[in-house]
């Protein structure tokens, strides 16, 4: 069975966090390179265009409307559960599947410890590091950057010790629900990143409040306003010397400073994220015991 999530490089938080999580929630040697069964972990990987040969096993993944849905009637999909009621009704499911985001469970695993001085900390989305300049405003506003491409366990650390993250990135918000750190989520700039966004926190039965960022530089203003990545056009427009970039800028630090000075942080209650993680490590204990690695018989 194969260890299954996004891969990108750079990495991306995330995604990142299956390469060393599901190590320390399954028996040693539970994964190999076999592609006949795929074990699909965190992030929005639920896409049309999944291989359909393989089993598919799918451990709190969601749907993210970058492709269409997947087809799951071929009996190639073993739902063991999802991020969300959002990615259930989408892909015709039991609501009763929709637990949490499989990066709940993290709280099971060994953490590293939180780093110190953090106090206010903003990650921004993946892509938004590379068409903005959000180190930059961060630096400007006061605030902690926390770059989604880092290891994880950097970034978890630094999630640890913040008394606030703000937070474009999904997971970035994810996390620190799950590990007690109060958040505040940021509409991302690229809108086919928010419909996920309701997915998970109504499975955690948080009542979403978003805030609004300005952009930190003319490529992250024509993503969100037009909705397309326009890298080549944009491109060409930064060229032009009517382009004000350090307006961009300090605009966006302006109101990062705002948004860390007035918004109203939340968290899901105790109690909800006590019981997803309970209900996604159940969920998880069962489907190792039904599929752990036979042993390899010696003989005398």
């Amino acid at each position: 069975m194969k260890l299954t999530y996004f891969e990108h490089s750079p990495s991306n938080f995330g995604d990142a966090i299956n390469a060393t999580m599901w190590a320390h929630l399954l028996p040693e040697g539970f994964f190999d390179q076999d592609e006949s069964e795929l074990f699909l972990g965190a992030g929005s990987i639920l896409w049309g265009h999944t291989p359909k040969r393989p089993i598919k096993h799918v451990m709190g993944s969601g749907y993210g409307g970058y492709s269409g849905p997947p087809d799951m009637s071929d009996g190639s999909w073993n739902v063991v559960w999802v991020r969300g009621p959002l990615t259930a009704a989408t892909l015709g499911l039991a609501p009763r599947l929709a637990i949490a985001d499989a990066a709940v469970l993290l709280r099971e695993t060994p953490l590293p410890d939180a780093a110190d001085d953090v106090g206010v900390a903003f990650m921004p989305h993946f892509e938004s590091t590379y068409r903005g300049r959000w180190a930059d405003a961060c630096a400007l506003a006061g605030i902690t950057f926390i770059d989604p491409r880092w290891e994880p366990d950097r970034v978890i650390a630094l999630i640890r010790g913040a008394r606030l993250i703000i937070s474009e990135a999904m997971h970035g918000a994810i996390v620190a629900d799950a590990l007690r750190t109060p958040w505040v989520g940021i509409v991302p700039f690229d809108p086919a990143h928010r419909m996920k966004w309701q997915d998970w926190a109504q499975a955690l039965d948080i009542d979403l409040r978003t805030e609004q960022l300005m952009p930190s530089s003319a490529l992250e203003a024509y993503t969100a306003l037009s909705g397309k990545s326009g890298k080549a056009r944009a491109a060409g427009i930064l060229q032009r010397p009517w382009v004000p970039r350090r307006v961009f800028l300090h605009l966006a630090a302006a109101r990062l400073r705002r948004v860390a000075e007035a918004a109203s942080p939340q968290l899901s209650s105790d109690a909800m994220i006590h019981e997803v993680t309970a209900r996604c490590l159940d969920a998880l204990h069962g489907f190792a015991k039904a599929h752990a690695p036979r042993p390899t018989k010696t003989r005398a």
